[in-house]
């Protein structure tokens, strides 16, 4: 799985975010939720949270880097705030939210408010009947997640048996998340699926919540790109 694109989420330090960053890590994923211990809006002042993008050096150029925001049952308006005070370029949605509702939120941010936003939702996986959800929401979303069901909305360190995803056979792609951790190098390796674009890496990446351990990440994407 050379050449796949690399998630971090759960980030909410800027000099954190731009050591990641310059790993060559080209997606950056914020949490909005307030009952998450990653959550942004918990640091009294975080305005400048996220770098400016011409600060974001190292493999990466300023146009690569894609700001994710991560929402869970979030009331539309808040969604839309977000991503103009954030300049995000894609919305994670990580809870119960229903087509009618993405679809208005899609035609509210683009293209006047944010042109050409993505939009991208997660599925919690606990066996292959789970994956049938995605078929709701083939006609309104951009990409998938798929991620481990679990009492918690993601961040649960909790692996889900990637076998199951063989049986999706949407066109969508998706993100692989799910507990992934530095001993995963082999088995990211050895899965295999047409869609995949991508892994999203978070808390056992972490020295603390929010937080990630940069030297931790750089091993593991050096033996995920080692032959």
């Amino acid at each position: 799985m050379k050449n796949i694109i690399i998630k971090v989420c759960g980030m909410r330090d800027s000099e954190n975010i731009r050591q990641v960053a310059a790993l060559g890590v080209k997606w950056i994923g914020m949490i909005f939720w307030n009952q998450s211990p990653r959550n942004v809006t918990m640091i009294p002042t975080y305005a400048g949270i996220i770098p400016d993008r011409s600060s974001l050096n190292g493999q990466n150029s300023s146009s690569d880097i894609q700001r994710i925001g991560v929402f869970v049952d979030e009331m539309p308006q808040n969604i839309i705030t977000r991503v103009i005070n954030f300049q995000l370029d894609i919305v994670q949605l990580h809870g119960h939210e229903s087509p009618t509702l993405i679809r208005n939120l899609r035609r509210t941010l683009d293209p006047d408010m944010r042109p050409g936003v993505k939009i991208m939702k997660t599925i919690s996986i606990g066996s292959e009947e789970d994956i049938e959800v995605y078929k709701t929401y083939t006609n309104c979303v951009d990409y998938f997640l798929f991620d481990t069901k679990c009492a918690t909305k993601g961040g649960s360190g909790q692996h889900f048996d990637w076998n199951v995803l063989q049986a999706y056979d949407g066109t969508l792609p998706f993100m692989l998340s799910g507990g992934i951790g530095p001993d995963d190098v082999e088995r990211i390796k050895a899965f295999q699926h047409p869609q995949c674009m991508g892994i999203d890496l978070n808390s056992r990446f972490e020295s603390e919540p929010g937080i990630k351990d940069v030297e931790k990440i750089r091993h593991f994407l050096a033996n995920l790109q080692a032959d």
